[in-house]
């Protein structure tokens, strides 16, 4: 396979930054995928991933949502789902054909809408550990995380320490370079997470009523085959999530991972295993 970093603008000149993955042995791929991630991470929790499926055939394209990673801030700080659908859309024109979409937490959100509300742009859906349904104390944790450190961190071994506190059943990395990635070093010697902190301020997370009946009224339209992949662990996706949205999308194929929220980096063998079992299928 191959591999390089592309960069493409959507709205408002904004540049969105993603690796792009080329399989070498099958001309033309099986076909593609994109990859959405959750937020406040980065294309990066899906490099494993990424590599895998590309190695099995598939054309994949895994990129920073707007304000995270190497892509750029929005100066409006508009984070709002309706701008991260329509970067979705300007993915999946760059990539070509129907993809399948694999979207984590945010990105599982931003993946239901667009197919939802836009039917006939994807090939199949993989939602990872997020349905219509999201449980209020799980998603509050998650921000709690998210705003616990306003004034950044001395070191890495602080990012660290903020992970494990946050994913305690999680193994600690044997290196800490591995969390540049997460961060960025500015010119005051500290670190800050790799996102733009108006992303708290001026998004959709905070899954208002009328977020959640537009959620739900989207996953009911939904009629791609759709996987699921909830971490047995999680506090964001319930069994009556789960019941809900089966009801929604009765076409969704549900597995599980010995996984909290964070399924990729968890349990990455048993997630890759259970979407490439679901690629084969497609036919």
């Amino acid at each position: 396979m191959s591999h390089e970093i592309v960069k493409f603008e959507v709205n408002d000149g904004i540049a969105l930054v993603g690796d792009l993955w080329l399989p070498d042995h099958v001309v033309p791929p099986r076909g593609s995928i994109v990859m959405l991630h959750g937020g406040g991470q980065t294309r990066h929790s899906w490099r494993v991933s990424s590599a895998l499926f590309a190695r099995a055939g598939w054309k994949v394209l895994a990129y920073d949502a707007r304000g995270h990673g190497d892509s750029d801030w929005d100066p409006t700080g508009d984070y709002r789902f309706d701008a991260m659908v329509s970067d979705l859309s300007r993915a999946c024109a760059l990539v070509g054909g129907d993809p399948v979409v694999v979207g984590a937490s945010m990105g599982g959100i931003v993946a239901m809408l667009t197919a939802g509300e836009a039917p006939g742009f994807a090939r199949a859906l993989v939602l990872v550990d997020i349905t219509p349904r999201v449980e209020e104390s799980g998603a509050a944790r998650i921000r709690d995380f998210m705003e616990a450190s306003p004034d950044g961190f001395a070191d890495l071994q602080e990012v660290s320490d903020a992970i494990h506190g946050y994913n305690p059943h999680r193994p600690r990395p044997a290196s800490l370079d591995g969390l540049r990635k997460n961060v960025r070093l500015h010119a005051n010697d500290r670190w800050y997470w790799h996102w733009d902190p108006q992303f708290l301020t001026q998004s959709d997370e905070g899954m208002s009523v009328a977020h959640v009946e537009r959620l739900a009224q989207a996953a009911g339209a939904i009629t791609v085959p759709t996987l699921l992949v909830r971490g047995k662990h999680s506090d964001v996706v319930s069994e009556a999530g789960v019941q809900e949205m089966k009801a929604l999308i009765p076409q969704a194929q549900v597995e599980s991972a010995d996984a909290g929220h964070m399924i990729a980096g968890d349990d990455n063998d048993v997630f890759a295993t259970h979407v490439v079992e679901f690629l084969d299928n497609l036919g």
